[in-house]
């Protein structure tokens, strides 16, 4: 059954209105594509935020349930920067604009919901704004480093001198300003008359903010349509100001989204992010509600080869061929050789990208997206997934990769690997399972593999949109050998 549309987000309190300069001239200090995104109609700019911000502090305990209380504390001069991707054209703008809470994990702004979404964002007429919005992104000190990944002071020194971060503790309300100025000034910044809907999305460390931006900020400022919540972890770091390594020990504390928000939440969960050691999301599982739906989602990784390779030259014209291999199985990683192949499900992109869809359709039109089986826990101590006879994971959103299968999936490395920790594992099937699986060959595995995908896009886990590159990808990645 259809609900009605949700009411819009009120447009927060003009005590905190920024100033939005711009664009800047040249090239942003932000990876999003190896392609020309002018070929597609869409145009990239940059913008500096400025303003006061606020900071929060709790009122009583931040307690399991997420229902958190907190309050304005202390104000501070800001300077940021946004990325913003739009339509050239104003007509292909569909109204919803895509708002990521950059990560900052390597001690830089990443985009991964770009990464992971682009492809959907694109063709739908999606705008998409990436915010600075953590001091680490500025200055740097993530909790890993990675080869060529920068702070915006030392990526660009000149370009970014501007730039003034007052800490981790006002990132909450620099982020509702961002919103604001997308409401206040979509001719300019969109190239539109209006905004309809804004959508927050952030992944990894980014999702544990605005985890708590949900239970704390969201009931105060009410400034996002929805919430695309990205591979969060068990907790949520605090409202005050924190070095990233406090923040990592605050998520060990488990905490639900609060069961009484105003606007949707699409909570989407890898193997890897629901069975991790000490920081796992599940000891805060929740049941779905009324404006909540959690997919968990077999055999994914919390990052995989398209994210780290394929996403980049990923522009919807490439040949399957040249996407096959870029999605291929590796142990190379950002010029590091990894103790086993990294996981290469090509099904987190695409219900990703489905999960974009249904949140802006649950938002717009209040249909709301398929709530999703979660994934099958063996009850043991540690916790691990229930496998199939082929090694691949039991329960969870369902996938032509996983219900026909050529290779093993799984969100856990194969060794111990502080690096690999977080990329899964990728197992090819030897040629005799192969030949169980499928005696017929490469037809039989095809004719199954076409049904099974088109069991999950009627049940609206893949977009009718990708069926026919997801057959063609499935075509020529069955092992010849087999």
């Amino acid at each position: 059954m259809t609900a009605p549309p949700f009411e819009s987000a009120r447009p927060g309190s003009a005590r905190r209105s920024a100033t939005v300069t711009g664009p800047v001239a040249g090239r942003p200090a932000l990876t999003l594509t190896a392609f020309d995104l002018a070929d597609l109609g869409y145009r990239v700019e940059e913008y500096f935020l400025s303003g006061i911000a606020t900071s929060y502090r709790a009122i009583g305990a931040q307690g399991r349930d997420g229902r958190w209380l907190a309050r304005p504390h202390k104000t501070a001069e800001y300077t940021t920067r946004m990325v913003v991707v739009r339509p050239e054209r104003p007509a292909a703008f569909n109204g919803t604009v895509v708002v990521e809470w950059l990560n900052v994990s390597a001690g830089a702004d990443t985009a991964p919901e770009w990464g992971y979404t682009h492809r959907e964002l694109i063709r739908g007429g999606y705008g998409w704004v990436g915010v600075s919005v953590q001091m680490a992104g500025i200055e740097g000190g993530g909790l890993m480093a990675f080869p060529g990944m920068e702070p915006l002071r030392k990526a660009d020194p000149q370009r970014y001198a501007p730039l003034k971060h007052p800490g981790d503790g006002f990132c909450y309300d620099i982020f509702t300003q961002a919103a604001q100025a997308l409401r206040a000034e979509p001719e300019r910044l969109l190239g539109a008359p209006s905004v309809r809907t804004l959508i927050a999305a952030g992944e990894s460390q980014s999702a544990g903010r605005l985890t708590t931006y949900i239970n704390a900020i969201a009931p105060l400022e009410q400034a996002f349509d929805g919430y695309l919540v990205h591979s969060r972890f068990g907790g949520a770091p605090g409202l005050g100001k924190s070095s990233m390594l406090m923040s990592l020990l605050t998520a060990l504390r488990p905490v639900h989204l609060r069961t009484d928000t105003t606007v949707p939440v699409l909570n989407f969960i890898t193997e890897t992010d629901l069975i991790m050691q000490r920081f796992g999301y599940l000891p805060a599982r929740q049941p779905d509600h009324d404006r909540l739906r959690t997919w968990e989602v077999a055999g994914t990784a919390h990052a995989d080869t398209y994210v780290m390779g394929a996403s980049p030259m990923d522009s919807g014209t490439a040949s399957t061929e040249d996407l096959a291999r870029a999605l291929a199985p590796t142990c190379n990683l950002l010029g590091l050789t990894l103790p086993g192949e990294i996981n290469a499900a090509p099904q987190h992109h695409y219900v990703m990208m489905a999960a974009l869809s249904a949140l802006n359709r649950w938002v717009t039109t209040g249909e709301a997206p398929p709530a999703g089986t979660r994934l099958t826990i063996d009850g043991t101590k540690p916790a691990r997934l229930t496998l199939d006879e082929v090694g691949n994971a039991v329960g969870g959103i369902r996938s032509p990769w996983m219900d026909v299968p050529t290779c093993k999936l799984s969100g856990l490395a194969i060794a111990k690997s502080r690096m690999g920790a977080l990329f899964g594992s990728t197992g090819p099937l030897d040629p005799g399972s192969l030949s169980r699986l499928y005696p017929a060959g490469r037809a039989d595995y095809l004719a199954k593999f076409r049904d099974a995908l088109a069991s999950a896009i009627a049940a609206g886990f893949i977009l009718p949109a990708d069926r026919d590159e997801i057959e063609a990808l499935a075509a020529a990645s069955y092992p010849d050998a087999a």
